[in-house]
């Protein structure tokens, strides 16, 4: 092998293993992606139930129970961030 056959061959080298590390990147970066949205999803969900359920039992105004909502919510969003991040 001549000088610039190795040189070539280790140029592509380099390529294909720069290329593979921003790849593994992306799919790491659309996991925490899809688990966020995942817990963002199920704390909506929980939320929902969450105001059903003290409507249902009168335990508070509606604000309140609106009001405990929004913070379950924000509770869910910030674990999501936690994951993403």
């Amino acid at each position: 092998m001549s000088k610039w056959d190795r040189l070539s061959t280790g140029l592509v080298i380099a390529m294909i293993l720069t290329a593979s590390t921003g790849m593994s990147w992306a799919t790491e970066q659309a996991q925490q992606r899809r688990a966020g949205r995942d817990v963002r999803q199920d704390t909506r969900q929980g939320a929902r139930h969450n105001k059903q359920d003290c409507r249902a039992a009168n335990q508070q105004s509606n604000s309140q129970c609106r009001q405990d909502k929004r913070h379950t919510k924000q509770g869910g969003r910030q674990a999501a961030r936690d994951i993403k991040y």
